[in-house]
């Protein structure tokens, strides 16, 4: 038994190290201005990713090529960067007004740009945090395409393989039949060292609707550009460029989205009023407050929650804009970002809502103490403390700094659980920050016993904050959650905000020093569990109820304040 521990231990801490190195060599590679991959520069990377193996990657470190943590990655880079031999990181600098349409990947909010046959720009507006995701994903891409160059490469004058010629064959037709297209797949499935059957059931994940047979254009252009890097010594090359390397870290984009709103306050004379900010998606707050008066004939036959369901119907869109309409009517601004931050805002003035949530009290308190609620989209990483710093900030208006009257912040958002599956809830206590000895206990507002007893389950306890949801490895989570921190989760948020609000309220002086905080996580999956983790897919509607049972029970308690 003894031993075993021992084994385990070594095993988590070698782990710990490699995501250490990791971070240290692209903080290097982010100095020196550029890298390439697969090159000497690029070693540690891969070295300290083969070692780490995070769960998100799955067969990453065996010589099959991992489909899962593929489209996994995939979804998070923008089209056609696999056919790209340069690939430059970018500050925003100005390709908005240029010619070049930009490209959005469907699952990461950034924007992204082909320049030509060879180069793809990344533009980076959410700090240090969105270049250590890209990098990671750029590294395991790379491995997985030297698996596919290694399967079909048979000798050193650079001969291949019959399936990789008839791989190539079949991508440069137009269309292809099913039958022909099955013929691929199994070529295909031969280089990838995968089965028929996991290749013909991956394939339809990579569809988009402009090109069908974009998973076989996927591997043939990853192993193309593989074998020009072994036989004719043309590596992929990642830049950073001089703008970039000089805006990181300074606030640029979280300043001007943090004044935009209270630019909007002052106008609008609610900076005085308790001010509760909230990050959360940017429809259950306003769904919350507003389908009860929207849909009263919905209503009428469905529970509310039923009705959350439906509006989280892609193909209800008469009822999402019912709701919404309702809103703009009776006190709620949208503030589109315009910043480059990616985080769009809405400000609801309650007072001019005819019926408070769930409060006896509301009707008959005076205007000028009905909250306001500031609500903020997701953030990313160190992002959260950029913008939450920038937020609570006081506003020079007219040479007057005017204090914002912060109440609460309430953070609820998605996390790793680490006992329990997807769409149960956390309630934190805590949140410690992985690979440092930083840690940030609070009191939260919310508790464990508000959100029981609705058939979820509800845990609480500490969270980690991690550097990457892409790193997160087994051996780690497992000392984190068997240790005396009594972990359950794991987000990448909590601490920045929680550093920004203690520096705000208890440092600065810039907001009360008894601003109260709620955070709550529902489950997106369990790192642990093979089968779900991130790479398995979303939570479809298994995230409507604790989206709202969350959502209801913060309104209530700002309401009830």
């Amino acid at each position: 038994m003894v031993n075993l521990k021992l084994m385990g231990r070594t095993r988590a801490q070698e782990s710990t190290n490699a995501i250490e190195r990791m971070y240290i060599t692209m903080r290097h590679l982010f100095n020196r201005g550029f890298y390439k991959p697969m090159g000497i520069s690029g070693e540690t990377l891969r070295e300290s990713l083969l070692t780490l193996r995070p769960e998100i990657y799955g067969t990453i470190a065996e010589e099959k090529v991992e489909l899962d943590g593929l489209l996994y990655v995939i979804e998070r880079l923008p089209i056609g960067l696999e056919q790209c031999r340069f690939i430059n990181l970018t500050s925003d600098e100005g390709y908005a007004n240029s010619h070049f349409q930009p490209i959005v990947p469907p699952k990461r909010r950034r924007n992204c740009y082909r320049i030509d046959e060879e180069q793809m720009n990344i533009e980076v507006t959410r700090g240090r945090s969105e270049i250590y995701d890209i990098l990671t994903h750029l590294t395991f891409l790379f491995i997985e395409s030297h698996k596919i160059m290694r399967r079909v490469i048979i000798d050193e004058e650079g001969s291949v393989t019959r399936d990789w010629k008839k791989l190539e064959a079949a991508i440069m037709k137009p269309e292809m039949s099913q039958i022909e297209r099955e013929i691929a797949l199994t070529h295909t499935a031969n280089i990838l060292g995968r089965t028929f059957k996991e290749v013909t059931s991956i394939y339809p994940k990579f569809m988009i609707p402009e090109n069908e047979e974009r998973f076989l254009q996927i591997i043939y252009w990853l192993g193309k550009l593989a074998i020009d890097e072994t036989i004719n010594n043309n590596k992929r090359i990642v830049t950073f460029s001089p703008v970039l390397r000089e805006r990181l870290g300074h606030h640029i984009h979280g300043e001007i989205w943090a004044d935009s709103i209270k630019k909007y306050l002052v106008e609008n004379n609610l900076m005085h009023r308790p001010i509760h900010i909230i990050s959360a998606n940017m429809h259950s707050v306003m769904n919350t407050l507003f389908s009860p008066i929207a849909l009263q004939e919905e209503l009428k036959e469905k529970k509310s929650m039923e009705v959350y369901e439906e509006l989280s119907n892609s193909g209800n869109g008469q009822l999402r804009n019912k709701v919404m309409k309702m809103a703009l009517e009776n006190g709620m601004k949208f503030i589109e970002d315009a910043s480059g931050t990616n985080i769009d805002e809405q400000v609801f003035d309650t007072a001019k809502i005819d019926k408070g949530y769930k409060s006896p009290n509301f009707s008959s308190k005076p205007e000028d103490e009905k909250p306001v609620l500031v609500v903020m989209d997701y953030a990313f990483g160190e992002q959260a403390y950029e913008t939450m710093d920038e937020l609570l900030k006081p506003y020079r208006y007219e040479e007057n700094e005017i204090h914002l009257n912060v109440d609460s912040v309430s953070i609820m958002g998605k996390a790793g659980i680490l006992d329990g599956g997807k769409g149960d809830i956390m309630i934190p206590s805590a949140h410690l920050f992985e690979g440092t000895a930083d840690n940030y206990p609070f009191f939260n507002e919310l508790k464990k016993e508000d959100l029981e007893g609705n058939g979820i389950k509800v845990v609480d306890g500490s969270m980690i904050t991690v550097l990457g949801t892409s790193l997160q490895n087994r051996d780690i989570l497992k000392f984190f959650q068997e240790s005396t921190w009594n972990v359950v989760g794991l987000e990448m948020e909590g601490v920045h905000y929680q550093k920004a609000i203690q520096s705000a309220s208890r440092l600065r002086g810039n907001i009360k020093e008894d601003v109260k905080v709620r955070y709550a996580y529902y489950a997106s999956d369990n790192p642990l569990e093979t089968g779900s983790t991130l790479a398995s897919g979303g939570l479809g509607t298994t995230g409507v109820k604790p989206t709202y049972l969350i959502t209801e029970k913060i309104l209530e308690q700002i309401f009830n304040s």
